[in-house]
């Protein structure tokens, strides 16, 4: 018996529906996300996916993109159910959107911003005033730890993107930590927990590079949805993204991910970003 065969079978014996988790809904979800930091992504959102899929009673998919203001857009567009984007971008359009759940990084639903630099630099980066003339790479325009934040400290020494010789983005963490290891950047903004991931993870852009500032605790980045939606999957799906770390299965994701679970999240884990957005001109938040 095939496959096909097989599901048929189990179809007509009812014993598929009773496999289904309590209040399944059966209605697939579409889960949009920035590149994440593995090497075997598509291996890896698979396996997400599935182990997902299992707790919701539908297919759930996740759907990568390179920018935060792409995937926003499909969000809003009803593309996708859920996204996986920055602090930043969350309180820029809180009023569109609602928290589906906060990641837990060391146990914690927070995570720094790091300013790299390149181990081969002469003279070496030890901090923002250090980048009068140099290169400095960002990760994405509407990134907390690869924009806003870079866009603070370069006011508090004084600097501004025209005192350096240039700026541009990488389109990603990784890329920005690889830009600054192959020398197209000299120093890059970027988030601590990617970095400290892909220093876990023993990739080569860590090994070249070296942590010369790090920020405050900022709001980790939530999975949203978008503010009034009512897919009845989405409460399923916060469940099994909360239950993650009670399971052999959930948990070794989880490790994979560097993290050490999910929370519901609230609005002011997120009151830092908000207040160095509304000191930032330009930045979209108004108070």
């Amino acid at each position: 018996m095939n496959r096909r065969e097989c599901l048929r079978a189990l179809q007509a014996s009812g014993l598929v529906a009773s496999l289904r988790p309590a209040g399944a809904v059966g209605q697939s979800l579409k889960i949009g996300l920035t590149p994440v930091i593995l090497a075997d992504q598509a291996a890896f959102l698979s396996r997400w996916g599935r182990y997902l899929s299992g707790h919701v009673g539908g297919e759930v998919s996740f759907v990568s993109r390179e920018s935060y203001q792409v995937i926003l857009d499909m969000l809003f567009s009803g593309q996708i159910d859920a996204a996986w984007i920055c602090g930043y971008p969350f309180v820029r359009f809180e009023s569109d959107l609602s928290i589906l759940a906060v990641p837990l990084y060391l146990g914690q639903p927070s995570y720094q911003a790091y300013l790299i630099g390149s181990k081969r630099g002469n003279p070496r980066i030890k901090g923002w005033a250090d980048l009068h003339h140099k290169v400095l790479a960002y990760s994405d325009p509407l990134s907390n730890s690869g924009w806003l934040v870079a866009q603070a400290q370069l006011a508090k020494v004084g600097l501004n993107s025209k005192d350096l010789r240039r700026t541009f983005f990488a389109h990603g963490h990784r890329n920005v930590a690889e830009a600054v290891a192959s020398g197209l950047a000299q120093a890059g903004s970027i988030d601590g927990y990617v970095w400290e991931t892909m220093r876990q993870q023993g990739m080569k852009a860590v090994t070249q590079t070296e942590v010369v500032w790090k920020s405050e605790g900022y709001g980790f980045p939530p999975l949203v949805t978008k503010r009034g939606s009512t897919h009845p999957g989405q409460v399923l799906l916060q469940k099994a993204l909360k239950n993650m770390s009670k399971d052999n299965a959930g948990a070794e994701l989880l490790r994979d991910l560097n993290l050490t679970g999910f929370t519901e999240g609230s609005s002011t884990m997120f009151d830092s970003i908000r207040r160095q957005a509304l000191a930032v001109p330009g930045s979209g938040v108004v108070a």
